[in-house]
């Protein structure tokens, strides 16, 4: 008896309070967002409508979730089969962020209840939100069926997973071009605001920027998020996922290195296009360079070392970089370089609650995939299904 005991794990274990407690006081957030308004939660002001919960659960979850249409377009339109064990948890990552985007979106909206208006009363085909909008709605529907497989299987449900399969083509190819448009039109919004956003980082090029570091997020974060999934969920896994791994994190590093270069020569002509050069001196056109050469040039070069060498660690350390350098880049548009003319008084800062809403958002996500991993067929094959 002894022995077994000493077997048994514990109930509540630290990250299980924590989630708890992170849990608790989302739901105390959430409840006072909705009866006491955006006022009592939120430092928005009338220079500042879009504030954490866009320039981070947005702009930042959507190019983190970029992931599903780089992995499956590598693999179905390009026939890149040594990367399919990828696929699965790429697309479920996919779909849990812009699921939790759409979920966010409802405590920034005013009026969330009114969030579906536009589509069903007026449509304002004519404006750039409309169409990351109506985009969004449309590939989040495409990544649910894409992963439908996963579940249908874990339910027993051969034929409809057996109709959902023979779609995948059409679906990547769909949602490449469903991510094509809203990943670039996410940087297009900030074409109307040249006199808003700091010259370092407005640019008539931006939506090219959005799309192409979208890409580098994608890739990093399947690196990002296979580290840590083989870490906590090696268990889960069978043996072809164990053997692809360094394939993944080989040929993913790889397309990131020479991704990354492409998207260093483009930022630095767009400073040369539009005469930006003097900038540079100015405290912000520091903080350009630390963004410029320390999260663009800087795991670039780390990619490319770590792909000659196979060196294995330093791609997935280089990943985090990677991924952080693309969040810092959307909170530089969007929160730190956005106003930068107003005075210290008057600059947006977070409120605690903003922060509070955006980690209890996070949280939910990765409950959500540890709940879905630990039993459905993502991180290996279904045996009634190996032969497909």
């Amino acid at each position: 008896m002894s022995h077994d005991a000493a077997h048994i794990k514990p109930v509540m274990s630290p990250m299980t309070v924590i989630a708890g407690i992170i849990l608790i006081v989302g739901l105390f957030v959430t409840a006072l967002r909705f009866t006491a308004g955006l006022g009592a939660t939120t430092n928005l002001s009338d220079y500042t409508p879009w504030g954490l919960w866009i320039g981070f659960d947005l702009l930042v979850g959507v190019a983190l979730a970029a992931g599903g249409f780089v992995t499956s377009a590598a693999v179905y339109i390009f026939g890149m089969k040594r990367f399919h064990s990828a696929v699965r948890p790429a697309i479920l990552t996919g779909f849990l962020g812009y699921a939790l985007v759409v979920f966010a979106l409802h405590y920034d909206v005013g009026r969330p209840w009114r969030l579906p208006y536009p589509f069903l009363v007026q449509s304002g085909t004519t404006s750039i939100l409309f169409e990351v909008g109506a985009c969004v709605a449309l590939y989040l529907t495409v990544l649910f069926i894409e992963f439908t497989p996963a579940p249908l299987e874990w339910l027993g449900f051969k034929k409809a997973r057996s109709i959902v399969v023979k779609l995948t083509l059409a679906l990547t190819i769909l949602g490449v071009i469903l991510s094509t448009l809203h990943q670039s039109s996410l940087g297009a919004l900030f074409l109307i605001a040249p006199s808003k956003l700091h010259p370092l980082w407005y640019s008539s090029y931006i939506p090219i920027y959005f799309f192409v570091s979208a890409i580098i997020a994608g890739l990093s974060m399947v690196i990002f998020e296979g580290t840590l999934t083989h870490k906590h969920f090696a268990d889960k896994m069978d043996e072809a996922h164990l053997k692809e791994k360094e394939d993944v994190v080989l040929g993913f590093g790889k397309a990131a290195s020479f991704v990354l270069a492409g998207y260093f020569v483009i930022k630095v002509i767009g400073i040369a296009v539009d005469n930006e050069w003097g900038y540079l001196a100015t405290g912000y056109g520091a903080w350009y360079l630390v963004e410029l050469l320390g999260f663009i040039a800087l795991p670039c070069f780390l990619y490319a070392v770590g792909v000659r060498e196979k060196n294995l660690n330093l791609i997935q350390w280089t990943s985090g970089i990677a991924v952080l350098g693309i969040a810092i880049n959307r909170l530089n548009i969007s929160l730190i370089a956005f106003n930068y003319h107003l005075p210290a008084a008057d600059r947006y800062f977070p409120h605690w609650m903003e922060f509070a809403i955006s980690i209890f958002i996070v949280t939910i996500g990765v409950l959500v995939f540890r709940f879905v991993v630990t039993r459905m067929p993502v991180l290996y094959e279904h045996p009634d299904y190996e032969a497909h």
